[in-house]
């Protein structure tokens, strides 16, 4: 989510991150947004709640050390992210784990010893068991405690509260009250309640954790199956080995049969075939040679290959995949907004309606042991963890599904809006189809003819030469030998078999109909011409169809001339607009937004960014330009057509979790909070109603894990 304000402009100033583990809840996140845009040196604020970190575009005279105080003010620890430094999740996730398990333990022990208490033990063994509750209690609310007292220090030092302020406060005063009771041989102590209460808030916060944790396990995998480093080898003409965080442009990898690519490149020397499933989710292995990208880890399956190096790091595709899963946290979507208000509200309402209980019941005539007790019981039972996490639980585990079928959502608002589509227009080539002209017809060229046809597209770089190699190669054909091989732009690849003249062209004929064909000349033969098509992507039909089932109305928009568009068209059964500029593009999306649509836009091209940022929400494919990837707000992997629908599916179901959620967070509060008042709930039952409702909450969110089936 992004705070910005309207005169300062974040384009092209400096963006910093930190990691800020401290933010628990949308209040948090409110508070860091808000805050930061206080400061006029920040032009925007980012707070990525699934990866607890907080981008910030400032300018340039604002150095980290200051971006550092800043944030400490707000009364958040940050610390700077590097490239190599580790997101501490899997520590932060050990610790509360920890703390969990010796709260556990220690609840078990002091609810077997309340067992006596209620069943009616009096004088010096009721007092005994208290003594011994306060033994296990004081020393677990010292340890499982840290967390909430850490963070209302922080807080409080810097004169402000959060969540864990009201949290603190209600485990201190229960705990001292406990004390006060046993001291005084007094009836009741609530060492239970107290250790329940953070064995169950606790338990909460590990579930948020592993939920962020399982969001980010596809991109972790993803990037761990890059290669630690390259064999490289220098002017020298010596090899070294070079990690893979130290490789730059314009070295020269030499990777070996087996061994996974670590950076992108170009071939300079060799042909291999490369398993691009990591990336792309095809399964079968793509042949490639000198001339051809190869992209950081992918898995180089048959010969080695000399690489020079054109994106390292970074700057790589992977890299890229890695970015867009990062951005799929919390966005300002209308729920989150509505939390965001909630958790503003939160800390000064439930602070004042404990400081007016105690005062009612005083004036009742309760005494302060009473009046404190109920006081204790509102704080405790108002905290509004199960409000915070409706929104972050449901887009998180989403999200994370998303991911693991090759969906990545680039923002988590996007799931609202892709919920809220009812029409959809796709671009053709690219998009409906793979984008990719296959030749149809090879089948009928002699043994010779494609002999000849590989040498000759070898030396090509048209679109429909690399189709012809690849087809060739695949199906194991060996190339001819030829000689004075040159190739003229625009006209074809001119060689000699032996002593006859061959080559690879333009057919004959009119090129309005041969737009997706080539011609074979052998000297002395009749012309073999090549057919191309440009495959409707896999599912292509039956994704329609679901759109269809879903409500949604799909058409084409298409640059491309009609006769192209129509035979796609026509497969599919939908209604196409074609030869459409970018701007042509934009104006049919807004005819449809005039008439009260909300549009899915689905294009790769260049030219379909414009309509992919104007569109509702939009889908791009993994294959589109960058421009494409940029603009869209869902990125799929892999050949077929399925994600588009399954997004849609998904996002619909979210939108209904969250729902529920938000129902299950308020009526919980309806019911409690008057009951608390009413002096109808100790500090125990208080406990397991606030700390329940959170646990509700995440159970609801967990049922999103099979959303993308």
């Amino acid at each position: 989510m992004t705070a910005t304000t309207p005169n300062r402009n974040p384009v092209q100033l400096p963006q910093t991150e930190f990691a800020v583990p401290g933010v628990r809840c949308a209040g948090c996140i409110a508070k860091l947004e808000n805050g930061l845009m206080l400061d006029p040196g920040i032009a925007s604020a980012r707070v990525n709640f699934t990866a607890k970190r907080v981008a910030i575009t400032h300018l340039p005279e604002l150095q980290l050390p200051q971006l550092v105080n800043i944030l400490g003010d707000l009364g958040f620890e940050a610390v700077p992210i590097a490239a190599d430094v580790p997101d501490g999740t899997q520590q932060e996730s050990r610790e509360m784990l920890q703390a969990m398990a010796v709260a556990g333990f220690a609840m078990m022990n002091i609810m077997l010893l309340s067992v006596s208490v209620w069943s009616g033990a009096q004088g010096f063994t009721r007092d005994l068991f208290h003594w011994i509750s306060a033994l296990i209690a004081l020393p677990t609310v010292a340890y499982s405690g840290r967390p909430f007292f850490r963070s209302a220090w922080a807080a409080l030092r810097k004169k402000r509260t959060n969540m864990d302020v009201p949290i603190s406060i209600g485990v201190l005063i229960t705990t001292a009250l406990s004390l006060f009771e046993t001291f005084t041989h007094g009836p009741h102590a609530y060492f239970d309640g107290v250790v329940m209460l953070l064995f169950f808030l606790l338990t909460g916060r590990w579930l948020d954790v592993v939920m962020r944790s399982r969001a980010r396990d596809g991109v972790s995998a993803l990037l761990k199956q890059t290669a630690s480093g390259a064999m490289v080898l220098g002017k020298d003409g010596k090899t070294r080995w070079i990690e893979t965080k130290a490789l730059s442009i314009g070295m020269e990898m030499i990777v070996a049969a087996g061994e996974r690519i670590a950076a992108d490149g170009i071939i300079l020397d060799g042909s291999s075939s490369v398993d691009l499933s990591l990336l792309t989710g095809e399964s079968a292995p793509q042949i490639v040679r000198e001339g051809d990208r190869v992209h950081a880890g992918t898995l180089n399956i048959d010969n080695p290959v000399t690489v020079r190096v054109t994106a390292a790091g970074a700057d790589t595709a992977i890299a890229d995949i890695a970015r867009l899963m990062e951005k799929a946290g919390q966005s300002k979507s209308l729920y989150v907004r509505v939390a965001d208000r909630a958790a503003r509200l939160y800390a000064p309402a439930v602070h004042t309606l404990a400081a007016l209980s105690f005062l009612g019941w005083m004036l009742a005539g309760a005494g302060w042991h009473e009046s404190l007790l109920v006081a204790v019981a509102v704080l405790i039972i108002t905290c509004p963890c199960a409000l915070g996490l409706a929104v972050p639980a449901a887009q998180i585990v989403v999200a994370g599904a998303l991911m693991r079928a090759g969906i990545l959502v680039k923002d988590g608002s996007a799931l609202e809006r892709l919920a809220e589509v009812d029409r959809a227009m796709f671009d053709k080539t690219g998009t409906l189809t793979r984008g990719r002209p296959e030749p149809v017809n090879l089948d009928n060229a002699t043994d010779e003819q494609r002999s000849i046809l590989l040498a000759l597209s070898r030396a090509s770089r048209h679109p429909l030469s690399e189709s012809i190699r690849r087809t060739l190669e695949a199906a194991g054909t060996q190339a001819a030998s030829l000689s004075k091989i040159r190739e003229i732009a625009g006209s074809g690849v001119y060689a000699v078999s032996g002593t006859r003249d061959v080559s690879l062209g333009r057919p004959d004929y009119d090129m309005a109909s041969a737009a997706m064909a080539a011609q074979l000349l052998i000297a002395g033969q009749t012309p073999f011409t090549i057919h191309f098509t440009d495959q409707i992507r896999s599912a292509a039909a039956e994704t329609i169809t679901e759109l269809q089932r879903l409500g949604i109305e799909s058409t084409i928009l298409s640059g491309d001339r009609a006769s192209a568009v129509a035979p796609v068209a026509r497969t599919l059964g939908l209604t196409a607009q074609t030869a459409m500029l970018p701007e042509d593009k934009l104006d049919a999306i807004a005819r449809q937004k005039k008439a009260g649509h909300r549009v899915l836009m689905v294009g790769d091209g260049l030219n379909d960014g414009p309509a992919l940022a104007a569109g509702h929400a939009s889908i791009a494919p993994a294959s589109a330009s960058d421009v494409g990837q940029n603009a869209a707000d869902v990125v799929f992997l892999g050949d077929a057509l399925t994600p588009v629908a399954t997004a849609v599916r998904a996002a619909r179901r979210t939108q209904q979790i969250v729902r529920q959620n938000f129902g299950l967070a308020i009526g919980y509060n309806v019911i409690a909070v008057p009951l608390a008042i009413a002096g109808q709930v100790t500090p125990l039952i208080a406990a397991a109603a606030m700390s329940g409702s959170s646990l509700i909450v995440v159970a609801n969110a967990l049922r999103l894990r099979g959303a993308a089936r």
